[in-house]
């Protein structure tokens, strides 16, 4: 097996200009797999990051019908969302159940390259990166190595653990002094919190509108969550999804103007993806869905925290690179599942790609009018990680779901031929573009 390194950001679609990604539907999604799903870790081995991300793939490859001895390529990302501690001393029946890489929490806070192939017992693997944040990279990375001949057959994956069952402070944020540029955001919590409900703050401002108009959107995500059989919420806490406007506008502030229901829940699961290329996918038991495009965002907020004129400018050029790498317009753009971790940012996304002609400012207006997967505008029809729990990858899974036509009650009744997911935030994000043809 190669050595394990991180995926080379000069390999990532991160500039525009660039044109048509070279290797548009040379590469095909041909399995799906997702563990079984928990609010924290209960500390047995077969309940583990590790051994649900083992289960996620190998549900991936059952679904596409190969063996564990044709995957030649692996990607992960090995950190994990929820808490970043493992338990000290790690469970015995942990340790020995699993074969252990360099680091002792590996399978535990998130699960390694190295790690899997390993304790799946890989043989014919040649190529393994990592990719940092989330699934969303390593799908690209996962495209690219594919489509530049490394691999023929590549496991993506993503385990997330959660072993303090709640969200909390850590690292810097947590500490008892605040330095540097730190000291105009740690002492409020994580950087981010106050950040968005900043911007959007400076969104309804300048677009004449407020919070309230957020309720139809957030609700419409737990009722698609409520259709989702994979996710936390359905396999859980289905009561927790029937929430009323009422509820949700008189919910606690987190940082005003965003309420607890706006933020999504950290969860413990894993979830695959398989990749191959085009020609073998035909010979593969599931419908392949071809990756048209994948884009990267890295751009650089000029102070301590990111103004609303930023966050536009990083949405039109995330729209501009998927567009471009794809050879797509928004009119040409099926389904569309942008990032709603915390669900007032999502409406940047929407407005940047234009989706079903979405203008700036008018987002709001929009979720007001029928975006529910069976009606004309069935927008974030996976419910996100609001509707789901926080994985960043719903959104990917029921992309595929949708182009297959196997979404069961979230199948949208408007054609679906071609599908965009994507996550972080503005100005740190990937996205992939999918397609039911290769053309």
């Amino acid at each position: 097996m190669a050595p394990t390194g991180w995926f080379p950001t000069t390999r990532n679609r991160s500039q525009e200009g660039l044109g048509v990604w070279e290797h548009r539907g040379k590469v095909a999604v041909v399995g799906i797999g997702n563990s079984p799903t928990a609010r924290r870790w209960d500390e047995t081995a077969d309940t583990s990051v590790g051994a649900w991300a083992i289960s996620a793939a190998q549900k991936a490859l059952d679904e596409a019908g190969i063996s564990r001895d044709e995957v030649d390529g692996v990607v992960t990302c090995p950190q994990g969302m929820g808490s970043p501690w493992a338990p000290n001393p790690i469970p015995e029946d942990f340790a020995k159940a699993y074969e252990p890489t360099d680091n002792p929490d590996d399978g535990l806070t998130g699960v390694s390259a190295d790690w899997i192939v390993k304790n799946m017992g890989l043989k014919n693997v040649k190529a393994t990166y990592h990719t940092p944040a989330c699934i969303s990279p390593a799908l690209c990375a996962g495209a690219q190595v594919v489509g530049d001949g490394e691999a023929s057959t590549v496991l993506v994956i993503r385990g997330t653990g959660n072993f303090s069952g709640r969200y909390g402070q850590y690292g810097a944020a947590a500490g008892d002094t605040a330095s540097g540029p730190g000291q105009w955001t740690n002492p409020w919590g994580w950087q981010l919190i106050p950040q968005i409900a900043y911007g959007f703050d400076q969104y309804c401002r300048k677009y004449g509108s407020s919070h309230d108009r957020m309720a139809p959107f957030v609700l419409n995500q737990r009722k698609n969550g409520a259709l989702f059989p994979e996710g936390y919420y359905y396999q859980h806490r289905p009561d927790d999804l029937k929430i009323s406007v009422e509820e949700y506008l008189s919910a606690r502030w987190i940082c005003k103007p965003m309420n607890i229901y706006d933020c999504d829940m950290p969860i413990h699961t894993a979830g695959a993806f398989l990749l191959t290329t085009a020609e073998r996918a035909v010979n593969m038991k599931q419908k392949p869905v071809y990756v048209l495009n994948h884009v990267s965002q890295r751009a650089k907020v000029r102070s301590s925290v990111e103004t609303l004129d930023e966050t536009e400018a990083f949405t039109d050029s995330i729209a501009r690179k998927v567009y471009e790498g794809s050879g797509l317009t928004a009119s040409e753009l099926d389904i569309c599942n942008p990032y709603d971790g915390f669900t007032l940012f999502t409406q940047y996304f929407l407005e940047g790609l234009q989706w079903h002609g979405v203008q700036r400012g008018e987002a709001h207006d929009f979720y007001a009018g029928d975006i529910s997967v069976k009606g004309p505008h069935p927008f974030s029809s996976s419910g996100g990680n609001n509707g789901n729990g926080r994985t960043r990858w719903w959104n990917q899974l029921d992309c595929i779901q949708q182009l297959r036509g196997t979404a069961g009650e979230r199948q949208v009744t408007l054609k679906a031929e071609t599908a965009l997911a994507g996550a972080f935030t503005p100005n740190m994000s990937d996205w992939m573009v999918y397609g039911t043809s290769p053309d």
